[in-house]
């Protein structure tokens, strides 16, 4: 347990955030930083094949102690951390043996509250892992990383453990939706994979949101305001009207389970043009057409009560639902299920209300599931893990490839 601390300690102390403004694959140079230190490690660890790319892909693989041929199977993990916080000069807390109430994060005047946070209420007697408040901790996927890397060594230092081939890969840029544009799936070798991306103990994850961005440009007209009356046309007040007539109960804050929602995740606003740019989700493919169909409704609504000024809506996907390319191989879900409860876990399978590499990779022709990190609040300053529950990610993914192997091993 303390070498998995130590290692996750190490990685996130390099800043990887990645950065959507930029073209370049990784898109920010801290991730070539990590890939290049995770590199270094897999070489010495031992594993075969060990392969960074030019794009910050890198993967490896843990051959086969077993004399008998088996599916190969995969753990992937992404090096990025998500623009939505800072990412730089993490200073992490250790919460030894948490008995409940607030816990204060570091000089910055943020706590980290069961009353906020109640998930708190069922980790008493656990040590946690926090931020100072300043920053995110970098659990996502960083726990993921460093809960593969372990699994492997175990596996290295208890041949007793048979399993098969065992590809890892860790990706660049998955918070900004291009973690598996450059994959390469027939190299990477395995026959199905887990993405270990998820957030609490138990957590199995196979179906995904549906997932598009839209960008809606409001477009004014701007002359000076001592002669503008009759004129001038202000972007921010036709966004403002498109703001309001979105609905107030379809947002992050209001859904849960299967809801889906729109998400307005930033603006740039000036009286010429004002750019909102939007997140559209949900489970089911048909709704979320309904969704894109609205938005663009609404734009068109506006436009036709303006004289001047227009509303005009872009609209891009992003990833689709695994769901239906993972349904077809239950037993990639029954081995997951089972590793947890060889472990003392209760599988808790539900959707991710979000998305991961797996997602994309489902429909590149690699199954790919979702299995827990132990960490919680993921992209802000609350973030926060429990390192008894990363400590079980690594017995699942060892159990994972034990219960693989000997699953799939030959009748006769």
């Amino acid at each position: 347990m303390q070498n998995l601390v130590q290692r996750f300690l190490n990685y996130i102390s390099v800043d990887t955030q990645s950065d959507e403004s930029s073209a370049s694959c990784p898109s920010t140079c801290g991730q070539v930083k990590l890939a290049k230190i995770l590199h270094n490690e897999l070489i010495t660890l031992g594993l075969s094949d060990v392969a960074l790319d030019d794009n910050g892909y890198l993967t490896a693989k843990l051959p086969a102690n077993i004399d008998y041929d088996v599916a190969a199977i995969g753990f992937i993990a992404h090096m990025d951390t998500a623009p939505d916080a800072s990412g730089k000069n993490v200073q992490a807390m250790i919460v030894d043996n948490y008995q409940g109430g607030d816990i204060t994060l570091g000089s910055s005047g943020q706590v980290l509250s069961p009353k906020q946070f109640p998930e708190l209420n069922s980790l008493h007697g656990q040590t946690l892992i926090t931020t100072d408040g300043k920053t995110l901790l970098g659990a996502d996927n960083k726990a993921g990383i460093a809960e593969i890397i372990t699994a492997m060594v175990t596996l290295i230092q208890k041949p007793e453990i048979k399993h098969g081939d065992i590809c890892i890969g860790f990706t660049p840029d998955e918070e900004i939706g291009r973690g598996a544009d450059l994959f390469d799936v027939k190299k990477f070798g395995a026959k199905w994979a887990y993405t270990i991306d998820g957030g609490p103990l138990g957590e199995l994850e196979y179906e995904n949101f549906n997932a598009s961005s839209a960008v809606v440009s409001c477009l004014g007209v701007n002359v000076h305001p001592g002669t503008a009356k009759n004129k001038m046309v202000n972007s921010m007040t036709i966004a403002a009207e498109f703001i309001s007539k979105m609905p107030a109960t379809q947002t992050p804050e209001a859904t849960e389970g299967y809801e889906g929602f729109f998400h307005l995740t930033n603006m740039k606003a000036s009286v010429a043009k004002t750019e909102l740019n939007y997140i559209i989700r949900d489970f089911d493919a048909a709704e979320q057409l309904s969704r894109i169909e609205f938005i663009k409704t609404l734009a068109s609504d506006i436009n036709n009560g303006l004289q001047n000024g227009s509303v005009e809506v872009e609209v891009t996907e992003s990833y689709r639902n695994m769901r239906e390319k993972v349904e077809p191989f239950p037993h990639i879900i029954d081995y997951a299920q089972k590793a947890m409860i060889a472990c003392g876990i209760k599988p808790d399978i539900k959707p991710i209300r979000g998305g991961t590499d797996g997602a994309r990779l489902s429909f590149m022709g690699l199954p790919c599931p979702n299995i827990f990190t132990g960490g919680y609040n993921f992209h802000g300053i609350h973030e926060f893990i429990s390192v008894e529950g990363m400590h079980k990610a690594v017995e699942v993914i060892v159990k994972l490839a034990e219960i693989t192997a000997e699953s799939e091993k030959p009748l006769c």
